[in-house]
């Protein structure tokens, strides 16, 4: 089965590990992995802002770049949620409605990928310690994806996982919302910070990185020792 790789904003510029951990992982599940360098931004900070025509253009690109694959696959729910609001986007629009449709049928989150796709529920990791995980609002709510990532970590060897309290609540960062709308985000977050010390895990677990690194700041400059870590690193731990 061959798998492009969509490696995200986030994750390119700041958080590099997660997609060698996606790339990892998919091919030892015996997926050939390929990475078209054409691939740009998904275009949801322009969307989000209201700017539709930039975030088209953008748009427009990624569908270039995933023309021939056979699946595309990301490191975060969010900005795959994104990919599938496309046909939305450009439905009317004689030339792109269809390319649009083409790429959100075919692309997933990882998670989504392995538990729904390949049908596995077990990638053979270990990794040691208490961990509470949070579901992004991007994941559960425009995805849909809500039980694969916790499949996936009740078949963690050695892991022990808690529930955090009110997980469903958002974390406040919500990608331009933070910028505009500052105050409130960060109430939100002080919130979400406070629920997850409540566990007493040592790693916050996440499957989109904004989000996690937004907790995780927070809770460091409160003097709150926990590690946040995307799934990915999770599953690719032996």
């Amino acid at each position: 089965m061959k798998v492009s790789l969509f490696i995200t904003c986030m994750c390119d510029m700041l958080r590099s590990d997660v997609g060698k951990h996606t790339v990892e992982i998919l091919e030892r599940v015996g997926c050939e992995v390929d990475f078209p360098e054409a691939q740009t931004c998904c275009g949801q900070p322009a969307f989000n802002s209201g700017y539709l025509q930039e975030s088209k253009e953008a748009m427009k690109q990624m569908m270039r770049a995933f023309k021939d694959s056979e699946y595309v696959v990301g490191p975060s729910g969010s900005c795959v949620g994104m990919l599938r609001e496309y046909p939305k986007v450009f439905k009317g629009d004689v030339e792109w409605e269809e390319p649009a449709k083409e790429l959100a049928a075919k692309s997933y989150e990882i998670t989504q990928f392995l538990v729904d796709v390949l049908g596995i529920e077990d990638v053979g990791a270990t990794f040691r310690g208490k961990v509470t995980y949070h579901p992004s609002c991007h994941m559960t709510r425009i995805l849909g994806v809500k039980e694969a990532p916790q499949k996936l970590l009740r078949h963690v060897k050695g892991i022990d996982l808690v529930e955090l309290p009110l997980a469903e609540d958002c974390c406040g960062f919500g990608g331009t919302f933070a910028v505009k709308n500052s105050v409130i985000s960060a109430e939100m977050v002080k919130e979400k910070a406070q629920h997850v010390a409540k566990t007493r895990a040592e790693y916050l677990i996440g499957g989109d990185m904004a989000c996690l690194m937004n907790i995780g700041g927070r809770m460091k400059r409160e003097g709150k020792n926990i590690k946040i870590v995307h799934i990915t690193e999770v599953l690719n731990h032996r």
